[in-house]
């Protein structure tokens, strides 16, 4: 096998391996829920088992039905989830099924790459390599969010752009160019830098071939307008206001973090080791990219700067600063590129030593971990038969309860907490889960008081038990 093969093959075991081990998370009960039909679940009101619960994960949505829910009360267009849909319906309504679309995308996406990493002369398995081992490429590719669709379709919409600045035939490798880059928008809005990046360069270069593309890009574009106009301010507290220097840090933070991970965080009696060792990792490859440049070292650092350069932007016209790790993958296949082409083996080999160590901590640190599923398993273990599990419902019922309950025994009695419980007088034990992901699930925790008959137990960091000490004829 070549190398390019051999590295699809492992990312294959790799990415499958993290999407089973790595706990469900915030953002991803949204893709369930939506695609089975009820964007906002409608938990019971009383006491009822997770294993009951579990029937809200598994209905299914119609196109229309996900473009409504989406344009009334989402950030994002449909087109991941309308896969996702068809995907669950074919192979089923499971959370790692669902994750399964995301590592296919990755797989592709990778294999695209290697396919540019060719017609720009790098070598294809360095290339690959790096960004498989990249943490916000592994991330995105394992989560049940449209950021792997994405990232595919702009890989080979940008792909085409250098295939048609290459001499491939004009009237195809454009018009593929365009399609594949407004594909990529209608997955997710933040790949248009990317995609406007890779088709003013084939313009400028070759107008014969960028117009053919920017009129099948802009097919795609009445679209994105339809859903963002109707989303752009759905969500108004989602990110801080903007602040020049505050967003600087925390793009050059999160940057650092799509690339190397969280090891200061898997290790923290370390970070200031760690950090003196990827600053100094960090200025090498600069140095040698900046020494070896060639004629596609301009247009790839341009496509590498795209994301967090049109973040900033975004900040600043709409006064937020919507930076995550996340967004910043979009970077990394161009940044690898940029890598494998310029930089000696040794240091190839170090970078990605250093990558595959917070690759571990993705799969199994519970530091860059959400808790929902590790409150779950607290829970689980101080629970009787008999006890009652309360559960913040948060801001909308599904990012907090979603990922709990998927991960809770199927045994486990539960109450959703959305103010003063129903009645708890028959019961002699509760816990209470101290999740505080959002607002609301912080005022449903403090303000949470189950009455005199009760006292406080034990505590862990996500839970808390309450013991009914009134008599039983009081109950």
């Amino acid at each position: 096998m070549s190398p390019a093969t051999k590295t699809l093959v492992l990312a294959a075991g790799v990415l499958t391996a993290i999407a089973w081990v790595r706990p469900p998370e915030y953002d991803e009960a949204y893709s369930i829920f939506l695609t089975a039909g009820h964007a906002r679940p409608g938990w019971p009101a009383g006491v009822f088992t997770a294993g009951g619960g579990r029937g809200l994960y598994a209905g299914h949505a119609s196109f229309a039905g996900i473009a409504q829910d989406l344009r009334a009360g989402d950030v994002h267009p449909p087109l991941y989830f309308w896969l996702l849909e068809i995907w669950r319906g074919v192979f089923g309504p499971g959370w790692f099924t669902a994750r399964l679309l995301s590592v296919g995308c990755g797989v592709a996406a990778l294999a695209v790459l290697g396919r540019l990493a060719r017609v720009i002369g790098a070598p294809a398995g360095a290339t690959m390599g790096l960004c498989l081992c990249s943490y916000g490429f592994a991330y995105t590719a394992i989560i049940a969010r449209g950021f792997g669709l994405a990232q595919f379709f702009l890989l080979l919409g940008v792909t085409a752009c250098f295939e048609s600045l290459r001499g491939g035939r004009s009237g195809v490798a454009p018009a593929v160019a365009g399609l594949a880059l407004g594909a990529a928008t209608f997955t997710n809005y933040l790949t248009v830098f990317c995609g406007l990046t890779a088709l003013g360069q084939l313009a400028l270069t070759s107008p014969k071939r960028g117009i053919p593309a920017l009129l099948t890009f802009s097919l795609f574009l009445p679209a994105d307008g339809y859903f963002f106009v109707a989303q752009h301010a759905a969500r108004p507290g989602q990110f801080v206001r903007f602040s020049l220097t505050h967003a600087l840090a925390l793009t050059t933070r999160d940057a650092a973090a799509a690339w190397f991970g969280g090891l200061t965080l898997d290790a923290p009696q370390f970070a200031a080791g760690i950090i003196c060792l990827l600053v100094l990792l960090a200025c090498a490859t600069v140095f040698c990219i900046v020494r070896n440049a060639n004629r596609s070292t301009k247009a790839l650092a341009a496509l590498t700067l795209a994301t967090p350069a049109g973040l900033l932007a975004l900040g600043l016209i709409f006064n937020n600063t919507p930076v995550e790790i996340r967004y910043m993958a979009f970077s990394l296949p161009y940044l690898s590129l940029l890598i494998a082409a310029s930089a000696p083996r040794a240091l190839q080999a170090a970078l990605i030593g250093v990558q595959s160590l917070a690759i571990i901590g993705l799969a199994f640190s519970p530091a860059t971990a959400q808790p929902q599923a590790r409150a779950a398993r607290q829970a689980a273990g101080l629970a009787t038969p008999q006890t009652l599990v309360l559960l913040p419902f948060g801001n909308d019922g599904v990012g907090i309860p979603g990922p709990f309950i998927a991960a809770a025994p199927r045994a486990m009695r539960l109450e959703i907490l959305r103010g003063p419980p129903v009645d708890l007088t028959r019961e002699s034990r509760l816990i209470l889960v101290t999740l505080t992901l959002d607002d609301s699930s912080r005022a449903q925790v403090a303000g949470f008081g189950p009455g005199p008959c009760w006292q406080a137990g034990a505590k862990t960091r996500l839970t808390e038990i309450f013991l009914n000490r009134c008599p039983q004829q009081q109950r």
